[in-house]
């Protein structure tokens, strides 16, 4: 008999339910999605579960930053990146920041943006990944749409004046 909690069913984690899929290749399930292959030209200051292939057009110094959570500090610097239709800069982060380097292509996956300072940044974050490959789908890179210099109006409530309560104020009762 099936049971009709959650907690005893594998595929609902936390009150979410996750669908597992037939692979074609071999008739067994998997749990892996893959995203849609995204231009850069085409990123949106909402973009998520990015998927594309750029180029490393340059790196900026390395920042020391000191995180507000644990007071640790990180190493951060960005990545000019572009393909054909546009460049945006990648966000890079300790361990990833020595690995990158100038020219490379990367085809990176699960990647986000966010808004930084208003103008739009790439992010691996915690669950993107890249990988590098050895030659470029495109033959040019269009440095003249730079995504990361138009600027973007933040929402109310976002940023360093931001307070506990995630912009709305205290509550009073």
């Amino acid at each position: 008999m099936a049971s009709k909690y959650a907690y005893d069913n594998p595929y609902i984690v936390h009150g979410l339910f996750f669908a597992r899929k037939l692979s074609a290749n071999n008739m067994s399930t998997t749990d892996e999605k893959e995203g849609e292959m995204i231009k850069v030209g085409d990123l949106t200051s909402y973009s998520r579960r990015v998927y594309t292939v750029v180029k490393v057009i340059s790196k900026t110094e390395v920042r020391e930053v000191t995180s507000r959570k644990d007071m640790s500090t990180h190493r951060v610097a960005e990545a000019l990146v572009a393909d054909e239709t546009g460049s945006v800069y990648l966000t890079l982060w300790d361990d990833v920041l020595d690995a990158i380097e100038e020219d490379t292509i990367l085809n990176i996956k699960d990647a986000y943006i966010n808004l930084f300072r208003g103008s739009m940044r790439l992010n691996l974050g915690r669950y993107g990944s890249y990988e590098v490959l050895d030659e470029a789908p495109f033959e040019d890179v269009n440095l003249d749409n730079n995504l990361s210099s138009k600027v973007f109006e933040q929402p109310r409530g976002f940023g360093r004046d931001r307070d506990r309560f995630g912009g709305r104020g205290r509550r009073r009762y």
